[in-house]
């Protein structure tokens, strides 16, 4: 139904019209002699359009437009004014302030029907459209979601895939990608930089896939040769992840390639220094670390707690970013959360005779 209210001081013309619209299909009528009251009743309700008169005490139809169209969400709302042929000047403020159409005085019948008919009918086809427009507004919000979802999962899982043949866990990627949102954001990154970091961290080692066995697993120290091979990794990362469409995995392939450099160029692949490592690299450089320091491996015990603070603070301008180290340290009660929320399940089993896991990288 549409509603269309009437704003009129003389009780008879308000009985006419009333009497007029009442009889257009799938249309209900308001009328009003007092506008102080019509424009109360129009904070709480939302008419279709109004049909105001012009000349009225107190407030004439002019100030009754300016003070409706104040009102939240009440500016496409259309008003026809209804005014004497010899007010053009009138017609042409209400033009000015919103009015929509005019009749005049004395009002024609098939005037008025057709008028308001075709108004209302341009209402709920805009209308229509408007609630089309959010529909799909929200229907691409939810798509979007959807497909970051699967994205972020996605990146996990392959990531996981990554550190099993790194003997490290699925509760390291989860821990050391939240340390890496609470560096982002102490730095004050912005919350989706913050979000699409957390989401790309996981990837940061990805390329040791193209890393032999016999060197990945090796138990003993590499050889120089060996040590060579182990640091192409970033780089192969990087040339998996590079080129892609996905802003989240154009940021996984920065991070992959840049959280082995150090701070002050004795990092690889590319040796670089201070500010020319990229930022993500640098922040997930700390998360990284901080947590394999204090997490078992079968190949060594997990770093007490504070040995693994006073290392990284002596690493300050040389491995690692002083302010992604402060970072960090400034939000310890929430390191500590997210230690608690994802502790590894067991103690990791006992290293086979042939493996010593990450500890080459």
């Amino acid at each position: 139904m549409s509603h269309v209210i009437v704003v009129d001081d003389n009780d008879t013309n308000l009985l006419l019209l009333r009497h007029i619209l009442q009889k257009l299909d799938g249309v209900t009528v308001d009328t009003f002699a007092d506008p102080l009251q019509a424009l109360q009743w129009c904070r709480q309700n939302e008419p279709d359009l109004i049909l105001l008169d012009y000349m009225m005490p107190e407030m004439d139809g002019l100030e009754f437009m300016r003070r409706f169209f104040a009102l939240p969400q009440r500016q496409d709302v259309p008003v026809v004014m209804v005014t004497a042929d010899t007010e053009r000047d009138v017609r042409h403020l209400a033009l000015q302030q919103g009015a929509r159409d005019f009749l005049t005085k004395p009002v024609d019948k098939v005037e008025l029907t057709v008028r308001v008919s075709n108004l209302l009918a341009l209402r709920k086809s805009t209308q229509k459209l408007a609630n089309r427009a959010a529909w799909l507004l929200e229907e691409v919000k939810q798509a979007t979601a959807e497909i970051r979802a699967r994205e972020k999962e996605a990146i996990l899982r392959l990531s996981r895939a990554a550190e099993y043949r790194d003997q490290e866990t699925g509760a390291h990627l989860l821990r050391m990608s939240a340390y890496t949102r609470l560096i982002a954001r102490q730095l004050g990154l912005p919350l989706q930089e913050q979000e699409m970091l957390q989401e790309a961290a996981p990837m940061h080692d990805i390329g040791k896939v193209g890393i032999p066995d016999a060197i990945l697993l090796k138990p003993g120290k590499l050889s120089d040769e060996e040590m060579a091979i182990m640091r192409q990794h970033p780089l192969f990362g990087h040339e998996i992840l590079a080129d892609s469409v996905s802003p989240l995995l154009q940021c996984a392939a920065v991070v992959a390639l840049s959280h082995h450099e150090k701070f002050d160029g004795s990092g690889y692949p590319h040796g670089l220094s201070g500010q020319d490592i990229p930022l993500w690299g640098r922040i997930v450089a700390v998360a990284d670390v901080f947590d394999a320091l204090t997490s078992a491996r079968p190949y060594k015990n997990a770093w007490p707690l504070e040995r693994a603070r006073q290392h990284l603070e002596a690493q300050k301008g040389a491995h690692f970013d002083p302010d992604c180290v402060d970072a960090l340290f400034a939000l310890w009660p929430e390191v500590m959360t997210i230690r608690q929320r994802y502790a590894d399940e067991q103690d990791p089993p006992s290293p086979p005779a042939d493996s010593r896991g990450a500890g080459h990288a």
